[in-house]
């Protein structure tokens, strides 16, 4: 159990969950997230801050690469995000976005992504939930508030990564919130 920014992050390890086990053609399976030092992600469906810089910096790290997405992160950003292959895993069958790939679920979300070298799992709680065990990447920012909401993300070990790089971002007159973004590796 580790903390980081006060808060404790940590998770059951299971035997054999592996991304190589899952993703195709031995590509990297990235969680990427941003979420307040309570573990908050998200409030009425959305983002509860808002940070233009933090915002690039997603963009860079994704672009040209596929995002797999729960129904409700799609319903939250409500428009594919360009330079970027838009993957919404759902349980409803029925369910369809112009432009987007469909799936039932997030193994068959990140089949769906083949070809691609590195795989981002860009929300919400259950996939991030989901994802955790799978993933070999990491992109953690932590922002510098405690903020209401109702969307956590999933406790994880932080113990069974190693950090890679680290970057601490200050409040601007456009960013009002201090922020980190940590790029972990999972420890195999």
């Amino acid at each position: 159990m580790t903390e980081a920014s006060g808060v404790k992050l940590e998770t059951p390890k299971t035997a054999g969950d592996h991304a190589s086990d899952l993703t195709p053609q031995a590509a990297r399976l990235s969680v990427i997230v941003a979420m307040a030092r309570n573990r908050v992600i998200g409030a009425d469906n959305k983002i509860p801050w808002h940070l233009p810089a933090e915002l690039k910096l997603f963009k860079t790290i994704t672009m040209g690469h596929h995002i797999i997405m729960g129904r409700n992160t799609w319903e939250s950003i409500g428009r594919l995000l360009p330079g970027r292959t838009s993957v919404v895993v759902t349980r409803q069958p029925a369910y369809r976005v112009e432009g987007a790939l469909m799936a039932s679920s997030l193994e068959a979300a990140i089949q769906a992504c083949r070809g691609d070298d590195e795989i981002f799992i860009i929300g919400g709680a259950q996939l991030y939930a989901a994802a955790m065990p799978l993933a070999n990447r990491l992109y953690l920012t932590i922002v510098e508030a405690d903020v209401a909401g109702e969307a956590y993300m999933p406790e994880f070990d932080l113990s069974e990564w190693q950090q890679r790089s680290a970057q601490a971002f200050a409040a601007d007159e456009k960013n009002p919130l201090d922020y980190v973004q940590t790029v972990y590796e999972k420890i195999r």
